[in-house]
């Protein structure tokens, strides 16, 4: 009998001991949602990263509302414009591993913000850098963003993106003013 109690201890403290280190293991991302700056702030910290450093795709998924959209646009190989339609997920998968491999910092150069109640449309013109020490981008380009306030947090509903080409130039309403 003493054998079963001492068993039935050492297993309760067991269970015990990994509950509370798997509640230590849960980020609070709260302050990366309270506010429209605080959520697209995280939103390109959170894909920006040197070569090989690991971004936090847990993050990631947190500013997006569930069903939220991730959709790049831009000519196919045949000149045609097109959009592709992902999830939070598919973007991970798509593109996690060459952030990773290549490097890549996307930081926000200008933004333009349209809100009322409890939604909100942002263009966000970026620059795209390998590393963040580059002084030229690579690309440049505009993400619409739209997101969504519940009353204690802002979602992200969907990013709709394109790229700046030679064709298609940035316009200077969406340049910082020099």
């Amino acid at each position: 009998m003493k054998k079963r109690v001492t068993t039935l201890i050492i297993c309760l403290l067991t269970v015990s001991i990994n509950a509370q280190d798997n509640t230590k293991k849960v980020k609070d991302y709260s302050n990366n949602v309270k506010t429209l700056d605080s959520i697209i702030g995280s939103l390109y910290d959170v894909i920006s990263g040197e070569r090989g450093e690991a971004r936090d795709w847990a993050l990631f998924k947190h500013l997006f509302k569930p069903d939220a959209k991730l959709i790049p646009s831009g000519k196919d190989k045949k000149g045609v414009y097109k959009v592709r339609y992902m999830k939070p997920d598919d973007y991970i998968k798509n593109s996690g591993k060459w952030l990773v491999d290549n490097g890549f910092f996307e930081k926000e150069i200008f933004r333009k913000v349209d809100a009322f109640g409890h939604i909100a449309q942002v263009f966000s013109t970026y620059e795209a850098y390998k590393s963040e020490g580059d002084e030229e981008p690579f690309m440049r380009g505009i993400n619409s963003i739209q997101l969504f306030y519940d009353g204690l947090r802002w979602w992200i509903v969907n990013i709709f993106w394109t790229q700046e080409t030679e064709d298609q130039p940035m316009p200077n309403i969406y340049l910082p003013k020099q």
